[in-house]
């Protein structure tokens, strides 16, 4: 039987103990699954070659015989972009991108991670289902700036009125990422 590892890689200011991410590797623990959540430097002004250097290092983590799902939020999707567009490799099962920021709107804590690379062609090659989840009142990311990500052509959904699916916009419990996490072993596709 395969083992499943999840990757839980947090946003700006990281995610703190309120926040979703933090129960979801909580929850994923409590069910003995390993997971890797690391806290990356400077998560109040982050460097994007830092960060990926980190996120690298955290990979290298991962048992090579456990099927990864890779569950990122906000900046951290840009992350995870940035890491993909770089590697010519299956790296995961599954990728989550949950409230990826605008791709045009430059944070400007966070300069290094703008250009968003937002070619298709590379979140294939290093995981066999990608989704994009948005909210339709994303303070971070307008609609008009959602359809570049769904643009890509990859699995999308849009929850209505979800804010930035973090704790203020009431998403430190968020039992569907969990529903999503446990229905990948059984499943390997999200929906």
């Amino acid at each position: 039987m395969t083992k499943h590892s999840f990757l839980i890689i947090h946003g700006l200011g990281g995610s703190g103990p309120d926040h979703w991410q933090t129960w979801l590797a909580q929850e994923l623990t409590k069910r003995n699954y390993h997971v890797c959540y690391p806290t990356f430097s400077n998560f109040n002004s982050p460097n994007k070659e830092v960060w990926l250097e980190e996120l690298a290092a955290a990979i290298a983590t991962i048992p090579d015989n456990h099927r990864l799902t890779v569950i990122t939020h906000s900046l951290g999707c840009l992350l995870w972009l940035h890491y993909a567009a770089n590697q010519n490799r299956r790296i995961a099962k599954q990728v989550v991108l949950v409230a990826p920021p605008s791709p045009t709107i430059v944070l400007s804590e966070a300069k290094s991670f703008y250009p968003v690379p937002l070619n298709g062609q590379q979140l294939p090659r290093t995981a066999e289902d990608t989704l994009f989840v948005h909210s339709s009142n994303d303070p971070y990311c307008s609609m008009e700036d959602a359809e570049k990500y769904i643009n890509i052509g990859l699995p999308s959904i849009t929850f209505p009125n979800m804010g930035h699916i973090n704790p203020n916009s009431g998403h430190g419990r968020w039992p569907w990422i969990l529903e999503q996490c446990l229905a990948s072993e059984k499943n390997p596709v999200i929906v």
